[in-house]
């Protein structure tokens, strides 16, 4: 079939898993491995999320790339002397060359690193935050939530799919989109499934039971990119964010919530997109706005009932070195 102008994503991750038997060669073991991730992405945005929710920051230290990279890799562009202090890298292709020389695809994060060897374990987003709740529950904080219940795991799947294929890379699809039939037929989807989203969630406070789930996650690094950069840069301008009472009431609630808000940098994350895409943004200016206060002011979706954190507690402040700029 000749290429209609459609943004297709390569959704090939090295498959390994680091688990608990350790039956793909990587046991569960704390301090051996690190969490590689850059704040502007929202793929590794949500590992970054659930690796605070579980209280993982001891058991799994975390390196992060600045916002911009070339066609080569992510760098450390943000530690002294552009390398990674644990790791010793200056660029995220160098753990996936030690492990495949010739690897052929994206150098992409989140990654995890063996530390001991250097080499890339997984770059395979999803599971990644899966493994987190199933796999290293040894290492879980006291007053872990559980993000991942095996009685709500069909509908969370069920949801986080069509999220995942309308919402999350829906707003690639429509930016990347080079043909107006694309563009606009991502657009549509985009903006359908956030109405579904919107009527689903008018009466509930989150998307699958009454306490945040992995669903909750996938679907808040989407909406808290999209007033910044979605909405103008990708050409997702029905509406703002912020112009859909619901939502921007939901992704409010969650920005609040510890372990989310306190994850975000919009000024790396708006780096990142308008600088990198020259494609899509030729001159590289950033823009100035949008004013960023309003996350912070009341949203009322407690009237709804839920409880964030289920029978678990809320996790303490971010380690110092992992701290964001405050809104506030």
């Amino acid at each position: 079939m000749p290429d209609q102008g459609e943004f297709k994503r390569d959704t090939n991750y090295i498959s390994d898993r680091i688990t608990a038997d350790g039956r793909d060669g990587w046991p569960v073991e704390a301090g051996r491995y690190r969490l590689v991730i850059a704040r502007a992405c929202p793929w590794a945005n949500r590992a970054s999320i659930v690796r605070r929710l579980l209280g993982l920051e001891e058991a799994i230290s975390m390196g992060l790339c600045g916002p911009t990279h070339d066609e080569r890799s992510w760098t450390f562009d943000l530690d002294p002397g552009g390398r990674d202090p644990v790791l010793g890298i200056e660029r995220l292709q160098e753990a996936f060359f030690a492990r495949y020389p010739d690897y052929p695809r994206g150098i992409t994060v989140p990654s995890i690193v063996d530390v001991p060897s250097g080499q890339v374990v997984t770059n395979d987003f999803k599971q990644i935050t899966v493994d987190f709740s199933l796999e290293w529950g040894a290492y879980h904080r006291d007053g872990a939530p559980e993000l991942y219940p095996e009685r709500l795991r069909d509908e969370i799947e069920d949801v986080a799919e069509k999220v995942f294929r309308d919402v999350n890379n829906g707003v690639y699809k429509a930016g990347f989109a080079t043909s107006q039939e694309a563009y606009e037929e991502a657009y549509g989807a985009l903006f359908s499934r956030l109405d579904w989203l919107s009527d689903r969630l008018a009466g509930q406070r989150y998307l699958v039971g009454d306490t945040i789930t992995e669903a909750d996650i996938r679907l808040f690094t989407t909406l808290v990119r999209f007033d910044a950069v979605y909405h103008g840069h990708f050409k997702c301008n029905r509406q703002k964010l912020s112009e859909m009472p619901v939502l921007w009431a939901y992704a409010r609630d969650l920005f609040q919530t510890p372990g989310f808000g306190d994850t975000i940098d919009f000024g790396q994350i708006k780096e990142h997109y308008y600088v990198v895409h020259r494609n899509v943004n030729p001159t590289g200016i950033v823009p100035a706005g949008p004013e960023l206060s309003g996350w912070l002011t009341p949203h009322g979706r407690e009237e709804l009932g839920g409880r964030p954190f289920g029978d678990g507690t809320p996790p303490g402040p971010p380690p110092e070195g992992e701290r964001v700029p405050s809104l506030g």
